[in-house]
């Protein structure tokens, strides 16, 4: 179990293996901590796929445009879309890109980024200063650890659920 300290800034996500807890960091990335509550209490996130997974380095997810498996939509074009919020400006921080991370993915424009995250398997320092990290895995990384590789994944894991901790009873 994790040791939840702010439950208003805490997210759930439901793996098929079990939950990962993600403690956010609001005085680090106010706006990226905002835009995942807003899409975890709306549901954009249920059902979402894990596009790209890298070994040895991240698992990316959020695309909720067209990552929803359990939607019948085109999880071929996962990868390519957000949400239909405006894209958020980059909040870079001297916070590392350690193992257990979340960062924001975005395109070449730093300020691009919108729903897709993705999770660090490994210390990727050089993507500090590059990517907005705005939380951090407390507990479950060994489900993390067991999503499946690929870009895109044969069968891609997927998001069950995603709650923020407040929100569940």
């Amino acid at each position: 179990m994790a040791d939840i300290k702010d439950p208003e800034n805490t997210i759930l996500v439901e793996l098929k293996d079990g939950t990962v807890t993600i403690e956010l960091l609001p005085e680090i990335a106010p706006k990226h901590v905002e835009r995942m509550k807003e899409l975890a209490r709306a549901g954009a996130y249920d059902g979402v796929i894990f596009h790209r997974v890298i070994e040895g380095f991240m698992a990316q997810t959020g695309d909720v445009e067209h990552g929803n498996s359990g939607k019948g939509q085109n999880t071929r074009r996962a990868g390519t879309g957000g949400s239909e919020l405006p894209d958020l400006p980059a909040e870079f921080s001297n916070i590392p890109h350690d193992r257990g991370t979340l960062g924001a993915a975005r395109s070449q424009n730093p300020d691009s980024a919108n729903s897709q995250f993705f999770i660090n398997f490994k210390d990727n320092h050089f993507l500090n200063r590059q990517y907005t990290v705005y939380g951090r895995v407390i507990a479950g990384m060994e489900h993390v650890d067991r999503i499946a590789r690929g870009e895109p994944p044969a069968n891609p894991d997927q998001m069950l659920s995603v709650k923020v901790a407040a929100d569940v009873a």
